[in-house]
């Protein structure tokens, strides 16, 4: 394959991409936020300003609805025109709503507070929070007093940009100024915002402190699912357990998303016997599981292979009256695929038609994804051209499947043409994308071409992970340019990134080899003060070094951390080990050490 052309392409598309125009010249949200409080408050009660913001394709225009599309006919009145809008809104055409609640302000229609409450909801939506505070200035300048509802909508627009100590500042600002009661809706957008932020612990303070309100148990339960569904997601599945318990005691009655929830993070970690009591306690408290209950199921079985049992509760799942959609059938698909089962994979795929079911783009991706695995890309080209014939939005993911398939099975040319077709069709390359062309130049010992290539994505200013620093450390360490994988790996830290247990050994195993047993160790240290713990692999890679120059005692030392650690010794670890007791016969602490060490199955 000629990279250098995949290199100049991705070159293009980045050069071809829009830059960012307009200036924004609102004043700041807080800032008017400010002058309402100053003005109810004598004491001080500034705000921090905004960070400017370069957002694209918006001017100042835009704050007052101004959006250029054809006018449209609204009605003189304000009831039914605000009625009007609210339907828009759910419809989820937000500019549009701007822009006719411009096209009332112009006909002389009156723009009342509840017509403004949903501007600024539109700008929260659109991720123009900022706006929203402006909007906010034309409530206060027309002489309405916003209510919980329009600064509920504010802080739900703070968190959605990430924005939490605003949010947060203005929330405390409000309470502590007597200006809303909040309410049951404000504090689960509180709480919402803080557990997709991750910040889960404050979360459950403000749960804590929820409980003298004496909120009614139908509506506590949005606040406690919301921090179960973030604890799971987190696999903090102990936590997520004692909430429920919690439930339970305070007489708060878990719904099928509590549930749901809860199984989900006991899937993750292959908690079946739980998962299994949970379904009964379902059942018994008249809670029956839903769709979304037995399709997490039915995935988790199919992702460790477990596809006969997936059968089984897909079919207690119909018997119950649950019709399985297509992420039912797309779960058991993959399923077949991880066992290399294609024909039931094909199965299931052909039968959607005859149960109602459309195909969707991740049913084609898993089936084209199981057939790459399985060497016959033929198969995946066909798929891949069918979903263009039924005018299927194909993704990044199709392609980058099919691309992998290509080069693991040596088709270069197929491949470059495939990626070329990728970028005429629109396609983006992603850092997936990145990671497989990296991955096949280090498999084929094209390092320079793998380094070159790296750099130009870096020039480019393109996202890297940890994944692509992974494979280019390894092809430096297997082809024995050591100090190219250790400048690499100090690199990682300057970029923001940390390096995990693949990337360490890497490099271990690297020093070992050239005989650097100090600076092995040291690097060793350096793992576990950076927070990132040995692997089994670590271990047997570096007590191997030291074997292997004879220097059996800091073996041992290292061999005890690893007994502790509770790992095993590899059998080339046991064999090198072994090699050393003829000089060593009187040693009854090797011995021993051996037979801790030995693998439970040898």
């Amino acid at each position: 394959m000629t990279y250098f052309t995949v290199l100049w392409a991705i070159s293009s598309q980045i050069s071809r991409a829009p830059h960012n125009s307009g200036q924004l010249e609102e004043r700041s949200s807080e800032a008017l936020l400010e002058d309402h409080l100053k003005a109810r408050a004598p004491m001080d009660m500034r705000v921090r300003p905004r960070r400017e913001e370069e957002e694209s394709n918006v001017n100042r225009s835009y704050c007052f609805g101004i959006h250029q599309i054809p006018p449209i006919s609204i009605s003189s009145s304000s009831s039914s025109s605000s009625k009007l809008l609210a339907s828009i809104v759910k419809m989820g055409h937000y500019r549009t709503v701007l822009s006719l609640i411009k096209q009332l302000h112009l006909q002389g229609v009156p723009v009342g507070a509840y017509t403004i409450n949903i501007g600024i909801n539109c700008y929260c939506h659109l991720n123009r929070v900022d706006f929203g505070f402006s909007l906010l200035g034309s409530l206060f300048k027309r002489g309405y007093e916003p209510d919980v509802v329009t600064f509920t909508t504010l802080i739900k627009g703070l968190f959605a940009q990430d924005k939490f100590s605003e949010a947060k500042e203005l929330l405390v600002k409000l309470v502590r100024e007597k200006q809303i009661e909040p309410n049951i809706v404000t504090y689960g957008t509180v709480i919402n915002g803080l557990c997709k932020l991750g910040n889960t612990k404050i979360a459950i303070e403000l749960l804590r402190s929820m409980e003298s309100l004496n909120l009614e148990a139908e509506k506590m339960v949005q606040c406690y699912n919301m921090i179960i569904d973030s604890l799971c997601k987190d696999r903090m599945i102990s936590d997520a357990k004692n909430l429920h318990v919690e439930m339970n005691k305070k007489g708060i009655p878990p719904s099928v998303v509590t549930y749901s929830s809860l199984i989900h993070g006991l899937c993750n970690f292959r908690q079946w016997k739980e998962v299994t009591e949970l379904l009964r306690e379902m059942v018994d408290r008249n809670v029956p599981p839903d769709v979304r209950t037995f399709n997490i199921v039915v995935d988790a079985l199919c992702k460790e292979g477990m596809v006969r049992e997936a059968e089984d509760v897909l079919h207690v799942m119909i018997q119950r009256g649950e019709v399985p959609t297509i992420v039912t059938y797309s779960a058991l698909m993959d399923g077949y695929c991880l066992r290399g089962q294609m024909e039931e994979a094909q199965k299931v795929f052909d039968s959607l038609v005859n149960r109602g079911l459309q195909p969707d783009i991740i049913s084609y991706s898993s089936l084209i994804n199981g057939y790459c695995k399985k060497r016959k890309i033929d198969e995946a080209m066909h798929l891949l051209r069918e979903i263009r014939r039924k005018g299927l939005n194909d993704t990044v993911v199709t392609y980058n499947t099919i691309l992998h398939g290509l080069l693991e099975n040596g088709k270069f040319a197929a491949a470059e043409e495939l990626f070329n077709e990728m970028l005429a069709e629109g396609r983006i390359p992603d850092v997936c994308t990145y990671t497989i062309l990296l991955d096949s130049m280090c498999k084929n010992r094209q390092i320079t071409e793998a380094f070159s290539f790296f750099r130009l994505i870096q020039k480019n200013e393109l996202c890297i992970d940890i994944a692509c620093y992974n494979l280019l450390i390894n092809a430096a360490c297997k082809d024995g340019k050591l100090e190219i994988a250790k400048e690499l790996l100090n690199e990682l830290f300057s970029n923001g990134l940390q390096p995990n247990a693949r990337t360490y050994t890497a490099v271990i195993n690297c020093l070992c080899q050239e005989g650097s047993l100090d600076e092995a160790k040291e690097l060793l240290m350096r793992m576990k003060d950076n927070g990132c713990f040995p692997t089994e692999v670590t271990y047997n890679v570096i007590v191997r070094g030291f074997l292997k120059k004879k220097q059996t005692y800091e073996a041992m030392a290292l061999l005890e951390k690893m007994r502790e650690s509770g790992f095993s010794a590899a059998n080339s670890t046991i064999e090198m080990l072994v090699e050393v007791l003829p000089t060593r016969e009187q040693d009854p602490t090797l011995l021993n050490m051996i037979r801790k060490l030995a693998p439970k199955d040898t």
